[in-house]
């Protein structure tokens, strides 16, 4: 049913996986890949299965159906499990699972016990300073902070130079400047080693921060595989359109392939679905539901269109308004933040959106489900 071999440069191949607990299926038919020094990311709400899948990869689950490959060698399918310990795989867990009543080189250099003292020594001393906690090494967890020990067990994981590094909910117990932060250093030190990994997580911030490619997870299936700039702008379903970003749908009438329009204007560009839909040309007077994202209204004093404030969300640099256009419907915008306008207040907005996103109107996207 599937190759011998994964694809050319695949580190990590995962082929219509899918796994059970008892009658209730949690993942299904879920399939993607990563080359060596690749970073991914399965993103989705709780239950979606992401921690089932990466349990999988781990060896912690059998699969029901499906093959993973790990470094061109078959570790899971329907017969076959290789034990965790035999994957050369690096686990990061929610709750980082340090040892406390070892010092932070100890920890890291926990699974080094194949290594003489001197290398086992060095190696710690090369990845404390990685991780930059330098000079910390004779510390115990509880002597640091949340940011510190996750960097630890960071460390202790990448320690056996593994060919793949797990991370499950990493920041989660972080707070979430502290998150963001750390997300980016995270994906510093994993790029600096050349280490492939996958991480799970609910927020898309943390997913954008760390990952080369992000897979939106829903009811056990991949919806969109892709990098965060297509899932924002070039969503590939409804679901994914809704779950990334911040945006609303308002109604449009199709005007041609090219063409729809809404009560702010006339959209250009190429058209989703326009040709299954129907337009004007066809005299079905088809409609489209389109996705306006905060960044696709600009504040203009100048225009003629108005909006009136709502409500409004501070946020430093930029300020989130929810506007109401005349026929009720209402917009997002972020606007810089030294337009400090009133709940109340009309102000002048005009459209300025690159990449059109369509979708049938949700009654018939529902019809057509059923």
């Amino acid at each position: 049913m599937y190759p011998d071999a994964p694809r050319a440069g695949a580190l990590l191949e995962v082929r219509d996986i899918r796994q059970s607990y008892a009658d209730h299926e949690v993942v299904k038919g879920l399939s993607f890949s990563l080359n060596k020094g690749q970073i991914g990311c399965l993103l989705g709400p709780s239950g979606c299965g992401k921690t089932t899948v990466l349990r999988c990869i781990a060896g912690f689950e059998p699969l029901h159906q499906g093959e993973i490959w790990l470094n061109r060698q078959l570790v899971s399918d329907a017969g076959c499990l290789l034990p965790p310990e035999k994957r050369r795989i690096g686990m990061v867990f929610q709750d980082y699972a340090l040892f406390p009543h070892l010092s932070i080189a100890a920890n890291i250099g926990f699974g080094l016990h194949r290594l003489s003292a001197s290398l086992r020594h060095r190696r710690v001393d090369v990845l404390l300073q990685a991780v930059g906690l330098a000079g910390l090494g004779e510390n115990f967890p509880h002597e640091l902070s949340g940011g510190q020990q996750q960097r630890v067990a960071l460390a202790r994981a990448l320690a056996p130079e593994p060919d793949l590094l797990l991370l499950d909910e990493p920041f989660s117990n972080l707070d979430v400047d502290l998150r963001e932060r750390l997300s980016l250093e995270v994906r510093a030190i994993i790029k600096s080693t050349d280490t492939t990994a996958v991480i799970v997580t609910h927020d898309q911030h943390e997913a954008f921060a760390i990952a080369d490619e992000i897979g939106v997870m829903h009811e056990g299936e991949i919806r969109q595989w892709d990098s965060a700039y297509n899932l924002y702008h070039r969503p590939a379903s409804r679901f994914v359109a809704d779950f990334i970003g911040q945006g609303v749908f308002l109604p449009a009438k199709v005007l041609n392939g090219r063409q729809v329009k809404i009560e702010l204007g006339v959209l250009n560009g190429e058209i989703p679905q326009a040709c299954d839909i129907g337009c004007d040309v066809c005299g079905k007077d088809c409609r489209m539901d389109i996705l306006l994202r905060p960044d696709d209204i600009v504040h203009d004093d100048s225009s003629g269109l108005r909006a009136e404030v709502l409500h409004k969300a501070f946020r430093g640099a930029e300020i989130l308004y929810t506007l109401k256009l005349e026929s009720g419907r209402k917009v997002l915008a972020l606007v810089p933040s030294h337009h400090d306008h009133a709940i109340g207040e009309h102000i002048g907005i005009r459209l300025d959106v690159d990449h059109v996103v369509a979708f049938p109107p949700r009654e018939e996207a529902a019809t057509t489900a059923a």
